[in-house]
């Protein structure tokens, strides 16, 4: 249970402490005065999403602190994965600064919001008026129902994820060899056109690379030829620096057996002219190498042109058309020796969805019973609610085999909550015909119910009781005084005959001080009390009849609760 409650910065709360009772605790204040921003911070702490706007104006941050009394099993499995000690106390603690960053701790380390919810979905349960909307959805009511209906529906529904993903991958499977026959014969001709086109091709790694230099050389032609005509015609031709060199080499004929180093001068003079007589013959062969006709110049375009394609096609690049090729080849193999193996899938593939069909019937089954104990237990709780006529019914969908190929994890057919709340009055969708004060009494049949199952120890209601008066309330706060029996309820009301049960009240009230409005949280017993429920009631808080009737509510409740031990 909520033990403890530390709010610091949270909207219009500078500081508060709360210590909670086991049993009903009840919030109670004027309109606007707060009491929905303690079961905010409870929310917040409890890991929901942040909002920056709850910080109270002025402060750079807000936090919560919430201490728990009281684990089980589940939870100390939980704080072990997360490498947390457990113990008899489990302490939570939130901060949140104006610039958006939010830091969590539980029993002092860090852990996510993920890691936080997960043990906080098992400590309380929030029932806001939002979640009058929630009941209304046709799949959050089949949820509700197989929570009640525990084990065996999970079971089936275990069984029934298996069966789903077996069948998933028969039909990948399937899909692999090509469908049905058409379909892969079709497919077939598609490869053979595939693989015969890329085979044709006859691709080489560098070819490309290679056409396009010779497009280049062929396009560059007329500029090549001119350079490589000059080169000749400077180094070869008559006066030409060959010419030149050797003329230099004559003028030392006479002197070269004078000294060693002009013979050696004369040696390089003659290389010289050599390599230049060379370098313009070599000229020359490369121009003769560009003699290439339109016709060859068509072919390269063409074999580029092939060659793009192919790479679109296939892939970006040789390398990765080859693996495309050797892919199709292999599916064909597959393909063309498919047809036992197709078969063979299709009679696995209608024994699974038999199963499947079968579990889908087990499932609803399983809701059917768990529906049939649910639904009377929800009436008889409505009959004390003041409900005089309650019918509560859960309709199952129809399905048949047909119907297999659309199931889901949740199984087929769907259910619908069918209410009633008037003699002679048929049944119908639940949103379509309850009121709000008999829809905030069908929630708290409900959780009365789910309070058996789901083993939380703390429910939370946000002003469950809108739309209900006079006798009803008073059934209201007995059943809250029931349920309190074992579980703990902090309940914000404005009503006195369910106030008038609490086992601890809170007066939420907002005060101007320094200035600034701030909301102040007391505890109120004795004779505070009584004034708070004369209050409630819509008396003078100080009117001796309206005491007098305060007084007269509370000694009705506690004779109640004391009949109930």
């Amino acid at each position: 249970m909520l033990q403890r409650l530390a709010i610091r910065n949270v909207a219009l709360i500078d500081r508060a402490e709360i210590e909670f009772s086991d049993g009903l605790n009840v919030l109670s204040g004027e309109t606007g005065a707060g009491k929905s921003v303690i079961l905010d911070a409870i929310d917040f702490v409890l890991g929901a999403k942040a909002d920056r706007g709850m910080i109270r104006s002025g402060a750079s941050d807000c936090s919560v602190y919430a201490e728990f009394f009281g684990t089980d099993d589940r939870i100390d499995d939980i704080l072990s994965e997360f490498d947390i000690e457990a113990g008899d106390t489990l302490v939570l603690s939130r901060k949140l600064t104006s610039d958006g960053k939010s830091s969590l701790k539980l029993n002092g380390c860090s852990v996510t919001a993920a890691m936080l919810r997960r043990i906080t979905s098992l400590l309380v349960d929030v029932h806001g008026q939002s979640e009058h909307f929630y009941l209304l959805r046709e799949a959050n009511q089949l949820r509700l129902l197989d929570s009640v209906a525990g084990e065996p529906v999970a079971q089936c529904k275990e069984i029934l994820a298996g069966q789903l993903s077996e069948r998933r991958s028969i039909l990948e499977a399937r899909k692999k060899l090509g469908g049905e026959e058409g379909e892969r014969e079709r497919r077939l001709d598609i490869l053979k056109y595939q693989i015969d086109e890329i085979e044709r091709a006859q691709l080489r790694e560098g070819e490309e690379e290679e056409l396009i230099a010779f497009r280049e050389k062929f396009r560059n032609a007329e500029k090549i030829m001119d350079a490589l005509g000059a080169v000749r015609q400077f180094l070869s031709e008559d006066g030409g620096s060959a010419d030149t060199l050797r003329g230099a080499g004559r003028s030392l004929l006479a002197i070269t057996r004078l000294d060693e180093r002009y013979s050696a001068l004369s040696d390089r003079i003659e290389s010289a002219a050599a390599e230049a007589e060379d370098i313009a013959e070599t000229a020359e062969d490369l121009a003769a190498e560009l003699d290439v006709d339109e016709r060859e110049a068509e072919r390269v375009e063409a074999r580029l042109d092939e060659l793009r394609a192919i790479k679109k096609k296939y892939g970006g690049s040789v390398p990765e058309v080859q693996t495309f090729l050797q892919q199709a080849k292999e599916e064909y193999d597959l393909l063309s020796d498919s047809e036992a193996k197709f078969e063979q899938l299709g009679i696995r593939l209608q024994a699974i969805e038999d199963e499947i069909y079968k579990t889908c019937i087990s499932l609803q089954n399983a809701r059917k019973e768990a529906a049939e104990g649910f639904t009377a237990r929800v009436v008889k709780e409505l009959a004390t609610l003041n409900i005089s006529s309650p019918k509560f019914e859960i309709a199952f969908g129809t399905f048949s085999r047909d119907d297999v190929p659309h199931a889901t994890a949740e199984g087929l057919g769907g259910v619908t909550f069918l209410f009633s709340a008037n003699a002679g009055e048929p049944l119908k969708e639940l949103g379509k015909i309850i009121s709000g004060g008999e829809m905030s009494r069908f929630m708290l049949a409900i959780k009365t119910q789910l309070s058996a199952v789901n083993s939380i120890g703390t429910y939370i209601f946000d002003e469950i009781d809108a739309g209900i008066g006079g006798r009803t309330a008073r059934v209201v706060g007995e059943k809250f005084c029931r349920i309190a029996k074992n579980v703990q309820i902090i309940a914000v009301s404005h009503l006195a005959q369910i106030a008038a049960f609490a086992d601890r009240e809170f007066y939420i009230e907002k005060r101007e001080l320094s200035g600034r409005t701030v909301t102040q949280i007391h505890s109120v017993e004795g004779e505070a009390r009584v004034r708070e429920i004369a209050r409630l009631i819509g008396g003078d808080p100080e009117s001796e009849t309206a005491l007098m009737h305060a007084k007269e509510l509370l000694d009705n409740a506690e004779r109640y609760k004391n009949s109930l031990t």
